[in-house]
């Protein structure tokens, strides 16, 4: 029994000694020491937390312009000419059009060209009984409304709408005071 003694009373001054210099060692410890016993008791997730770097925002898309509504405006013209490759090149020459691939027409090549993004033309040979001319193209949003708005008020029909590419329909009128219109458009 007296061992027993001996143990029970040992324990009780050894774990009395480690209390004592428990605080002696906090006293010794280092700023960056304490903030490290600090963290390991602190709860995981706030130290997971704590250890991320903050997440970029991912920049705002931006948004697409949308599309200009063209109505109302010239957007292409088609040019009657005697000799359609001549009269191209110089509108190339002169006022820099864009030459695009030529499109085969009853007349033979039609050859487009392009001023800008929202406009152009063709240049067409001439009809048998047909003098060299110009027809400026309207961009409507219905060709067949506008052209019977066109006829309603006045104008003589010229020719029909007809749907020349998918998307496209063309149609042409004579305006009061003779002159010739073209209207495009779905």
């Amino acid at each position: 029994m007296a061992k027993a003694t001996k143990r029970a009373t040992k324990r009780p001054a050894a774990k009395a000694a480690t209390k004592k210099r428990a605080p002696a060692r906090a006293a010794k410890r280092t700023p960056r020491k304490a903030a490290r016993t600090a963290a390991k008791k602190a709860p995981a997730k706030k130290a997971a937390r704590a250890k991320k770097p903050a997440r970029a925002k991912k920049p705002a898309r931006a948004k697409a312009a949308p599309a200009q509504d063209l109505s109302g405006w010239i957007t292409h013209t088609e040019l009657a000419t005697s000799n359609p490759e001549a009269t191209q090149a110089w509108g190339a020459k002169v006022f820099g059009w864009t030459a695009r691939p030529s499109v085969p027409s009853p007349n033979g090549p039609y050859y487009m060209f392009t001023y800008s993004d929202k406009g152009g033309g063709g240049v067409r040979g001439l009809d048998p009984t047909e003098k060299p001319s110009s027809v400026p193209y309207v961009n409507v949003k219905d060709c067949r409304a506008a052209y019977a708005k066109a006829l309603a008020a006045g104008a003589e029909g010229v020719m029909a709408p007809e749907t020349v590419m998918p998307g496209t329909t063309i149609a042409t009128v004579r305006a009061p005071g003779g002159v010739l219109i073209g209207i495009a458009g779905p």
